[in-house]
């Protein structure tokens, strides 16, 4: 069977023509065997209602998960697969941007066996330009300082088999990137191109607070390159400063510099007082992370899961 995972937050306007085109996907699956789980990440709309006063009406084999509070998008996902009871898995957004039909070419691949984990890569996207022109240039310093198996703009749907699906829930961190996670374990992959469309119903929940957690998550949990970087910067500075040292003592013991240099002073004082603050954001980040990861709190909180069997065929 394949569980299709939805995560919801802020999604009621678009409701009605997500399952409208869920149906017409069991439709397209059948014969084979299909489940919806639709995770409810807190969301302050009306989500929840709808769903639970529709889905015993609809000729779709459903799980109606909510989570006790936000707890973001890929713990949200992660809820939804430790709860599937599938035997591949695939991940669709609300919003429909990304096209269903991209979960029948998952659920092809898997059922084939050709790969073990599949990710949707985007060919082209819609959005606005800032939003494109950020993405662009994150995704582009992330395959080439972090994880060079990222593709170009980065992933956003997935499908993977059970194994894939168990090994990384059994990856107790917090914080982390789910699809980051995904390159991580390894296994066989295989890449499906699609065309990112257009938001036509409400208003993205991504926000840039959420953009900028995401991205400072996936560059903190799966490399050491800022506490690199800080080093090498640690060490040329005090290289450059010992040479410009040397050559300001030399000026003044044969008296071509008369004047002492006040405003250089305090500018090495004020670049150097930055280099050490940004230093002890970078060491807190990773020490935050260690105490989050030592807490050993859950990833999400399930408060309530309704099953509603398929009742037409």
């Amino acid at each position: 069977m394949l569980s299709l995972v939805i995560p919801l937050y802020k999604s009621e306007e678009g409701l009605s023509r997500l399952l409208t085109e869920l149906i017409k996907l069991r439709d397209q699956l059948h014969p084979e065997p299909f489940e919806v789980v639709f995770v409810v990440d807190g969301s302050p709309d009306r989500c929840y209602e709808i769903l639970a006063g529709q889905l015993p009406s609809l000729p779709l084999r459903t799980q109606l998960i909510a989570l006790s509070r936000n707890f973001g998008s890929f713990a949200a996902i992660a809820a939804g697969l430790s709860k599937a009871r599938g035997d591949i898995f695939a991940v669709l957004a609300a919003d429909l941007q990304e096209p269903p039909e991209l979960v029948l070419e998952f659920a092809r691949i898997l059922r084939s066996g050709e790969a073990d984990v599949c990710f949707g890569v985007r060919a082209g996207r819609t959005d606005p330009w800032l939003a494109e022109l950020t993405s662009t240039v994150f995704w582009n310093l992330y395959r080439r300082y972090v994880m060079k198996d990222m593709p170009p703009g980065g992933v956003d749907i997935f499908g993977c088999n059970r194994l894939v699906r168990d090994q990384v829930l059994s990856l107790p961190e917090v914080n982390s990137n789910l699809i980051a996670l995904l390159f991580w374990v390894g296994f066989r992959r295989r890449f499906v191109s699609y065309h990112r469309m257009p938001r036509l119903e409400g208003k993205s929940a991504w926000t840039f607070s959420k953009r900028l957690k995401y991205s400072f998550d996936s560059v903190f949990n799966f490399t050491d390159l800022p506490i690199q970087w800080l080093l090498a910067a640690g060490v040329g500075t005090s290289m450059l400063s010992i040479i410009l040292g040397s050559i300001v003592l030399w000026g003044r013991l044969r008296g071509s510099i008369q004047a002492a240099g006040y405003t250089p002073i305090v500018l090495m004082i004020m670049f150097f007082g930055g280099l050490t603050a940004v230093g002890l954001g970078i060491v807190g980040q990773y020490l935050w992370l260690s105490l989050q990861n030592s807490r050993r709190r859950p990833n999400f909180i399930v408060n309530t899961v309704q099953s509603y069997p398929e009742e037409h065929k």
